[in-house]
């Protein structure tokens, strides 16, 4: 008969414990992490220096400068989005938020929808943090360019070596997923502490040495062909890369001590630090960058800046720092992932739930689901192997599914709070994060701005999915990509989920010693 791992000896931990088992669940993870360490979780996740090193060259290419101001635009939509989950956070301190939180807005069937997409997208999400390595580390050392010469992601020779990278990449981090949540916090939060030290290094060097004034925001001259507004619409999908996963404080209530009040601060505390440091370091970059014409700007981006402005051995650290990041990036996501799985799994809602809900009594980490993220990232990068539009297409088509799945969680918040929500005890707690009377319009507005940026990021665009030629399905990867998973869900849920079962429970196992 399965047995639970006792929590912490401590008044505090006996709280949290007391406050899981009214949602109906056992404590079965390990309570280790704090306020910074939530903290990391998120802000690893959107990891600014991960994601701005991919991402910077793809939107200049198409805004030029100017592109700069798709940045505080973004982030004012996400921040809007992040106070819903703040407030939801405060509520449900619940490992799995997207699902828990949607099931408990929506019913069972939206709050399925809602993690399947999610946890799908963190599996595509984990294999694309893990190929920007191929953006640091060739440039550090020649060495690291195994497979051929050409080091840029949209050849053939340089997205091979991508997956080569990423795919070690992944092994490493499920190893650390499987040992415990205490080393993956601390590997993180040192990480984190890294990337936040390279951040404030970087923006230094640029603006000490800067080439123009920061009026460089205004110039669309180095725009691509055509209206403005289309291309700044194409730019503005940079910045909608990048600030998405700040909901992972609440991916780990369950392991965070007082997550009532911890991951909702924590939540957008990691949101606001990353779009400060990477409003600096967008304009920083567009400040220095040697030149705004020679192209070099688009295709190699911040790497270009960098080197060209400390092409020595402290510029070799700070792309280390880049390297660490994306290291404790790809983490964030699989932990992120790993305990979306076991919580959907612990309801019954997956297949195979038993096991995926199993946790080991040493580690106290559901050990199945993070192997099964790592071998699955792994899966997605050896079959896009040599495909020079690697890049873009997961990209793309994971932030999108991530938008999906915070609509599967904003658009029922605001069915709910019209009928209500914001009056009842449950809500209205005084001592908790609460939006008060501005839920409603903060609620609906976080709802139209996550509609726009689904629709704007799944556009057919030839020049984001086909750059280089390829066939309709390639244009239309981000809405096919949906549908399909989509599709496979309603499978899933209709021949697993919802079949009946002899017995059911709602409680997870622990893996025998």
């Amino acid at each position: 008969m399965a047995t639970t791992v006792a929590p912490p000896p401590s008044s505090d931990a006996n709280v949290d414990s007391a406050d899981l088992a009214s949602f109906g669940y056992r404590p079965v993870l390990h309570r280790k992490l704090g306020r910074y360490a939530s903290f990391a979780a998120g802000f690893s996740f959107v990891s600014i220096l991960t994601t701005i090193f991919q991402f910077f060259g793809f939107g200049y290419s198409f805004g030029g400068a100017a592109f700069f101001w798709t940045w505080p635009i973004v982030f004012a939509g996400q921040f809007l989005v992040a106070l819903n989950f703040a407030e939801l956070a405060a509520r449900y301190p619940l490992s799995g938020c997207i699902y828990q939180w949607s099931r408990r807005l929506g019913g069972e069937l939206v709050g399925w929808f809602a993690g399947w997409m999610m946890v799908i997208a963190q599996i595509v999400t984990a294999a694309a943090a893990a190929i920007a390595l191929q953006v640091v580390l060739p440039t550090i050392w020649s060495g690291f360019q195994i497979v051929g010469e050409d080091t840029a992601l949209t050849s053939a020779s340089g997205a091979t070596n991508a997956v080569l990278l990423g795919s070690i990449l992944l092994v490493v981090t499920t190893t650390i997923n499987v040992i415990g949540i205490d080393l993956m916090a601390r590997i993180n939060s040192i990480g984190v502490t890294i990337e936040i030290v390279g951040i404030a290094a970087i923006i230094g060097l640029f603006f000490v040495n800067a080439e123009r004034g920061p009026g460089v925001v205004l110039q669309t001259d180095q725009a691509a062909p055509g209206p403005y507004w289309a291309a700044f619409l194409v730019s503005g999908l940079m910045a909608a890369y990048v600030m998405v996963g700040f909901d992972s404080a609440g991916e780990l209530s369950e392991e965070t001590k007082n997550p009532r009040r911890v991951a909702p601060r924590t939540i957008l505390t990691a949101l606001s630090v990353s779009a400060l440091g990477g409003g600096l370091m967008l304009l920083g970059a567009l400040m220095a960058a040697p030149s705004l014409t020679d192209g070099a700007l688009a295709t190699e981006g911040l790497a270009y800046v960098l080197t060209a402005k400390l092409d020595s051995p402290a510029g070799k650290v700070l792309l280390g720092c880049v390297a660490i990041a994306i290291m404790v990036c790809t983490l964030a996501i699989q932990t992120a992932g790993s305990r979306l799985m076991f919580s959907m799994a612990r309801d019954g809602k997956l297949p195979f739930a038993a096991r995926l809900a199993a946790v080991h009594p040493r580690y106290g980490t559901p050990v199945l689901p993070a192997v099964v993220i790592g071998l699955l990232g792994i899966g997605l990068l050896v079959v896009n192997l040599g495909n020079a539009a690697i890049f873009a297409t997961f990209a793309s088509v994971c932030i999108v599914s991530l938008y999906v799945a915070y609509l599967l969680v904003t658009v029922p918040l605001l069915i709910r709070r019209l009928k209500g929500w914001g009056r009842t005890a449950e809500a209205t707690d005084a001592s908790l994060f609460s939006l008060g009377r501005f839920g409603l319009p903060v609620n609906a507005l976080a709802v139209v701005w996550g509609i726009a940026m689904a629709i704007n990021l799944a556009w057919p665009r030839a020049e984001v999915y086909t750059p280089h030629g390829g066939g309709w399905w390639m244009l239309w990867a981000a809405p096919l990509f949906v549908l399909t998973v989509a599709a496979v869900g309603a499978i899933v849920h209709r021949f697993v989920v919802a079949a009946p079962r002899a017995e059911t429970s709602g409680e997870p196992a622990v893996q025998p010693a």
